[in-house]
């Protein structure tokens, strides 16, 4: 059976991150930045700071430089465009922003390569054609060990890919409508859901169909996660924008940043505190340009390392 959680991580180290005009639309999480230049100087100053949290706390990080050229100012999150799995499949996924497609870079996989297995290469960029999108584990909360895709259908999350990624996997689709204060489209289900091996944070309040809800909820009680309730302002804060893995002892971490692990309760954080250790850095200045928190920029690498 898979394994819920890795030791091992993909992380990108930014050279020219900023607020991404093509992204904005969709993503309500992004707040444009007075100065941009010094916006990167402080996003790699949190990066750095973020990899060094999780190699302390015994977490295996591979960290690749982004390149100047193409310019690519969403590249500190990879979770969005490729995907790895336990039996060696490695997923490239449709992204609905043009300069969000140039993230898609066959040397990152190579070098991978190097210390891990992998099998396959399906490529499901080809829906781009049709103007279909889902970006990874952005789109798809997954149960891995349970084989549940867990999607809030937008603009970047399409069920025709949706289905296409499950017929390859043999994973099951609980798909759902969920909706911001404002009333609009959510755009990446991990901003409002995460799932560990024992948990399952979610932003209830943002599904507004009653019987869409009790289905996830079912879904997830009947799996052996405890449901942990997050409000409105915890959402937007990327409380549910957290990460169950594992470091190289076998210990359980559930990773997130500073905003978020403050916007948590002590009751929350206690709960949490059974399943795992809770760590965290501060990457405010990524969240706010970027609209994304940990859990994007960390893609994990579930394929087997090669015994040399």
């Amino acid at each position: 059976m898979s394994t819920q959680s890795t030791s091992n991580i993909l992380m990108i180290r930014p050279v020219a991150f900023g607020y991404n005009a093509q992204t904005a639309e969709s993503n309500a999480f992004q707040i444009r930045g007075e100065d941009q230049l010094a916006v990167q100087q402080k996003a790699v100053e949190e990066f750095d700071g973020f990899v060094q949290v999780l190699r302390d706390n015994g977490v295996n990080v591979t960290v690749i430089n982004d390149t100047i050229d193409p310019h690519t100012p969403d590249s500190i999150f990879p979770n969005n465009w490729v995907s790895f799995h336990d039996n060696g499949d490695i997923f490239l996924y449709p992204m609905q922003a043009q300069n969000r497609r140039l993230e898609r870079r066959e040397d990152i996989i190579r070098q991978l390569e190097e210390n891990f297995v992998a099998n396959h290469v399906i490529d499901l960029s080809r829906f781009e054609l049709k103007n279909q999108f889902l970006e990874g584990t952005g789109s798809m909360v997954l149960d891995r060990e349970n084989k549940i895709a867990y999607a809030c259908l937008s603009p970047r999350t399409n069920p025709e890919v949706l289905k296409a990624f499950c017929d390859y996997t043999g994973y099951t689709a609980v798909t759902f409508n969920a909706f911001d204060l404002n009333g609009h489209a959510i755009y990446h289900t991990n901003v409002l859901m995460a799932i560990g091996s024992k948990f399952a944070i979610i932003c209830l309040n943002s599904i507004s169909d009653a019987q869409e809800k009790s289905h996830i909820v079912d879904s997830l009680q009947a799996t052996g996660k405890e449901v942990i309730a997050i409000n409105f302002d915890q959402m937007n804060h990327f409380a549910g924008n957290m990460l169950e893995v594992k470091n190289k002892a076998g210990e359980t971490l559930i990773v997130m940043s500073q905003t978020a692990y403050h916007s948590l309760t002590d009751v929350q954080k206690a709960i949490l505190g059974k399943y795992g250790k809770l760590i965290y850095a501060d990457i405010s200045t990524i969240e706010s340009n970027g609209g994304g928190s940990a859990r994007c920029m960390m893609a994990e690498v579930h394929l087997e390392l090669k015994d040399y």
